[in-house]
């Protein structure tokens, strides 16, 4: 054998010792290898099993004797969480009287008017139109008896109409107050005033004074007592009152 077959050893090693000391190494990394396969190994279903018993006697304890979870042990009667220091619940942002009272309006209209005057109140063969209507634009307090008591007879044009106009029933003062402004104000109509809360308090309680209270007006009696507008003082369209109320902010406040 030639010199450069021979194995490049050096003479201070000791094969021997070196083969233990390869074979110890593989036998550990061994051991490693199925340490960390095991580490990886899903939780078994005994151990689940206990997790879960033991999560439900705490619960137990804590739920029914204990108190964590008894909200009128926690919390006094009566509690109120206070507010963030510098803070303060004012309620509502006011708007223009105008605006607040459209806004309540138009979910008043698409209830109780929609269905016979239409999206854009022009009406149809059955049912007059509002829009430019004298008897809608004119006098509020002739427009509000014919909301709250219905109409019986020719309309403002002199056309009659199958069974005249229902009494619109269930209306509150904020409703009357919304829908009238509304319809004053839209579908081409443009008054520019508002019927404030007061004035249609003032309407509901002269409907039920009528000598006819419960029946449908007709023109003439509209003509003879009912040709004005509302008792009360005008509001002015840009006063700020509560959208909730749609009383002056000022009176509303606290």
């Amino acid at each position: 054998m030639s010199s450069t077959q021979k194995p490049d050893l050096e003479e201070n090693i000791n094969v021997a010792q070196a083969h233990e000391r390869v074979d110890r190494e593989l036998a550990a990394a061994a051991r490693e290898k199925r340490v960390d396969d095991q580490g990886a190994e899903p939780i078994t279903l005994w151990v689940m099993a206990v997790c879960g018993i033991v999560a439900v006697i705490a619960g137990g304890i804590l739920g029914a004797g204990g108190k964590l979870f008894a909200y009128g042990e926690t919390f006094p009667e009566n509690y109120v969480r206070a507010s963030a220091p510098g803070t303060k619940d004012t309620g509502p942002l006011p708007k223009p009287a105008i605006d607040a009272l459209i806004a309540k309006g138009q979910k008043v209209y698409s209830v109780k008017c929609n269905g016979c005057h239409q999206g854009d109140a022009k009406g149809n063969n059955n049912f007059p139109s509002l829009v430019g209507s004298e008897w809608v634009v004119g006098d509020s307090e002739r427009f509000a008896m014919i909301i709250l008591n219905g109409l019986a007879g020719p309309t403002s044009t002199g056309k009659s109409y199958p069974g005249g106009m229902p009494a619109q029933l269930g209306l509150s003062p904020e409703d009357l107050a919304g829908v009238m402004t509304y319809v004053r104000n839209n579908f081409g109509n443009s008054t520019g005033d508002v019927v404030s809360v007061n004035m249609a308090k003032q309407a509901i309680e002269i409907s039920s004074n009528r000598a006819m209270a419960g029946k449908q007006v007709t023109g003439e009696e509209l003509a003879a007592n009912h040709a004005k507008n509302l008792p009360g003082d005008p509001m002015d369209p840009t006063t700020l009152v509560n959208p909730i109320t749609l009383e002056p902010a000022e009176a509303a406040a606290p």
